[in-house]
Order: structure tokens, then sequence, then C-alpha cells
């Protein structure tokens, strides 16, 4: 299987060095000069800090005693991923023509559904979508934007010449998550390494909060021209508590649960020592069926009844909108090129990676005869979990998969095993390869617009394709070279 490194144009057996891409080619005489020791005891240094300050992340998977999941800090690497400035030029082209198009089919499915009468996608794909909510059909939201922050899975693959080549993976609309670690790690580098920060010009990420909270602000149906933005957060037993507060606190706004809410008269109020105070934009980073009991599932203590009168109204924005997951769902990813091409009329600029959707008797076939050189993954699946990778598996877990994929074809998709780039990783054993993807965010308001990077996961087990922090992924610093 053909390799594709993002430092080096040719890996040799060793795993490092030969010849040195032209955008790496400073970084790497840096890091020639930096010895084992060093890094070592940058690497102490930024876990010491990264758990002083806590940014952790619960393991449900992995109990203590008192039930609670495991707090663990998700592993940083010290060698940043380098992305030359026309490849991100290209890139965010594509990411907002991506998104746009996202949007504009959300939309689509909850109006006029031309998408489903044009036959482009069919209608039990839709209807029968376990994240279609009927409840939002014919509900206006502000702009037409669904997903407000988006959270765009790429990787990168060589082609038959060995060049790399960008791939979207996955789309994360409901409540992506993740952001946190991209700006803490630049916090980290620069903090470590500032010398590299004077040598490079590295473009910045710090001012994503502001363009969060822009885009938030935004959204809101009100008229007042300062709306009321909180977080609301599922809370502290949450894996992603430590990003909920943080992006609270960055943007300078409340962190709520949703026993702070409440509902009069189809608006929505926060409790507050001063008395009840107006909300009029909600970031939720609650599911869909916890948002509101009198809606949704009836059991729910996350989120707030009566929410979706008000937001029915008008008179709430909820960021992401809810019913937004109808387009994330890995059975509808194989359309987006074909939206793209329905609602602008375009061309993709990033490509989907091949996929078989296994409800199609031909796919399913296909997908049945090759399942150990293929992925497989459950449509409903996230974080790594609910998937095969043939290559790695054991032949008894193939035909566990096989067994299951004919019980329920249509609750699986399969694509092929790409060589995921690799990107040199300071492990245990020194300085080697790794596989990577980028999440990059993007944030949809009046314009869509993004901070120039992403998080960039790594897949820190040798020879492993899977960067998730659950499955023992950790995350570097991704660097956009500017022009």
């Amino acid at each position: 299987m053909r390799k594709f490194d993002e430092m080096y144009e040719q890996l040799p057996a060793s795993g490092v060095g030969g010849p040195v891409r032209a955008h790496y080619q400073a970084y790497a005489q840096w890091l020639s000069q930096q010895s084992a020791d060093v890094m070592a005891a940058r690497r102490e240094e930024a876990e010491m800090i990264f758990r002083r300050v806590g940014i952790t992340f619960a393991v449900y998977g992995d109990k203590d005693e008192d039930g609670s999941g495991t707090e663990r800090l998700i592993p940083f690497d010290l060698i940043p991923r380098v992305i030359a400035a026309q490849e991100w030029k290209n890139m965010e082209a594509g990411l907002v023509q991506r998104v746009t198009a996202l949007n504009r089919f959300i939309h689509d499915v909850y109006h006029d559904q031309e998408i489903l009468k044009a036959g482009v996608i069919p209608r039990e794909q839709i209807e029968g979508n376990a994240q279609f909510r009927p409840e939002m059909m014919g509900v206006d939201v502000p702009n037409q934007i669904y997903s407000h922050i988006s959270g765009i899975d790429i990787v990168r693959a060589p082609d038959s010449a060995g060049n790399g080549e960008y791939y979207v993976l996955e789309d994360n609309l409901r409540v992506p998550s993740g952001v946190s670690y991209m700006l803490e790690d630049r916090k980290m580098m620069m903090r470590l390494f500032p010398e590299l920060f004077s040598q490079h010009r590295v473009a910045p990420v710090a001012h994503y909060p502001d363009l969060l909270l822009e885009t938030l602000r935004a959204s809101s149906p009100a008229t007042t021209a300062e709306p009321t933005v909180v977080v609301l957060t599922p809370g502290m037993y949450n894996s992603a508590y430590f990003e909920h507060a943080f992006l609270a606190q960055q943007m300078g706004v409340e962190l709520v649960e949703g026993q702070d809410l409440f509902v009069k008269d189809a608006f929505v109020y926060m409790r507050t020592t001063r008395g009840p105070k107006r909300v009029d934009v909600i970031y939720r980073r609650v599911d869909d069926d916890f948002l509101d009991p009198k809606m949704f599932r009836p059991t729910s203590t996350l989120g707030c009844a009566g929410l979706m009168d008000a937001y029915r109204a008008g008179h709430v924005a909820i960021c992401n909108a809810v019913g937004t997951g109808v387009a994330d769902d890995k059975s509808i990813y194989p359309y987006v090129p074909k939206m793209i091409e329905f609602y602008l009329g375009e061309q993709p600029i990033l490509k989907n990676v091949p996929t078989y959707m296994c409800r199609n008797a031909d796919d399913l076939k296909y997908t049945l005869a090759n399942l150990k050189d293929l992925v497989v993954k459950e449509v409903h699946g996230a974080g790594g979990y609910g998937m095969l990778v043939g290559p790695a598996s054991t032949q008894a877990e193939i035909e566990d998969f096989r067994a299951a994929l004919l019980a329920n074809p249509a609750g699986y998709i399969a694509q092929p095993t790409l060589s995921l780039s690799s990107c040199p990783t300071f492990v245990e054993s020194g300085i080697a390869p790794r596989h990577i993807d980028l999440r990059p965010f993007v944030l949809s308001g009046r314009t869509v617009q993004m901070v120039p990077g992403g998080l960039t996961r790594v897949a820190l087990k040798e020879g492993s394709l899977v960067v998730n922090s659950s499955q023992g992924g950790g995350t570097k610093d991704t660097w956009i070279l500017q022009a």
C-alpha cells in the first residue's frame, strides 16, 4: 500500500529522514537540533500544565468505583502538523462549499423537500432516519442556518502517483467537539517553543471564540442589539465538560444547565441572582433527545420543558438547530457531492471517500466478499466505535460483523481502507510516523468563516488508523503557514 508522509517526500524504512517537503524545511532543521532529553522534558512540562488546568475528558467504558467516568488527559504531541498556505486556501474553499450545501439541504428537508422530489435522495433515507425531526417541518430558523458550528473530518491519502489527496471522511453537524484542544494545543506550543513562532509565519487561531460569539449573535431572532447568549451543558460529568466551560469563559457568556432555564409565555429565561433574564441564543451541547422533556424524551433532566415551543415561535435560537443530525448520518454522507451539485450547481472541491451503501444489494454483496479489506461503519456510530477495520481485525471479528451486516444491511456503510497520511510524532521510542486526520471547525452565521487550521488527531499506536481520543488517540497543533 502506498504511503504519504506530511514532512518527508519519501519515507525510509526507519520512518524518519529522507528529503523534506518545502514547507517543512525550516521546522525540520530546527527539530534536528533538539535532543531527545529536551523533547521529553517539554512533553512532561506540557502534561503537568494540562493536568493542572484540568484539560481532561471522561472515558465512560472505564469506570471508577463510584461509577463515574475515568478522567484522562488527551495525549499531546510536540511535533506540529504543517500545511502550506495554498493547500489551506483550497481546503477552505472546499469546506465553505460543503457546509453551505449541507445547510441548504437541511433547510430543504424541513421545507419544500425539492431534493427528494427530484429523486436525488430516496425519501425513505430521510423520513426513516433516526435523526429526522418531523417537529421541525416548516419551522423557519434565522438566516436559514442549521449547522452553525460544523466539524468536518478530513484525511489525506496517496493517489495513484503517490501524491497526497484530501478527502472528507465525516461531517459532524450536531454538537461537534474538540475545538478547545485546538486552542490549548496552540497555547502550549507557544509557551514551550516561543522561538518557533518568531521563525515561522503561523496563522493565528486564538480569535476562534470571538468568531464563535459573532456567529451565535448573528443567529439571534431577537431585535435587541445585544442578544443574550448561553452555553447549555449536560453537566460536569459529560466527557466534553471542560470544553463547554472553556468556551463559555472565553466568550464571556453564562454556562447553564437545563435546571437554570425556564420557559414562560413562549420565551426562555435564565435564573440569576438578580431575577430572570431572557435568553436569545442557546449554544447547546446537549443532544436533541434531551433538550425538551415535553417534546422528546419525557425523563430527560438535561433540557428545559417548553423549549421547543419557544423555538418554534421564533423567540430563541438553538445552535446547532434541532434536527441537524439528519445531514451528518453516515447513510446520508454518500449523497453530499450530489447536494453540492443540486443546490450550488458546482462540482465538489473536496472529495468523499468512495462509499458502499450496504442497503443496496450490489454494495452489500461486494462488502461481504471483501470484509478483510474494508472499513465498515454503523451509520449511527461515533467515536471510533461500532466499526470494523478489516485489515486489523481477526477472522472471528470479521465473521461477527458479517452476521451483523446480514441482519441489518441498512445500518452499515463500507469504505476502502485508506492509507492515512502520517506525520512525525514524538513517541516513547523517539520520533516515528503516526497516522493523522484533521477536524477544521466551520462557523456559519451571516457568512461562513473559520480560523486557519483545526484539530489534528493522531493515532499513537503504531500502525493504527483510529485517531479518536476514546480509542487512545492524541492531538497535535496544526500550523497553516501564511504566504
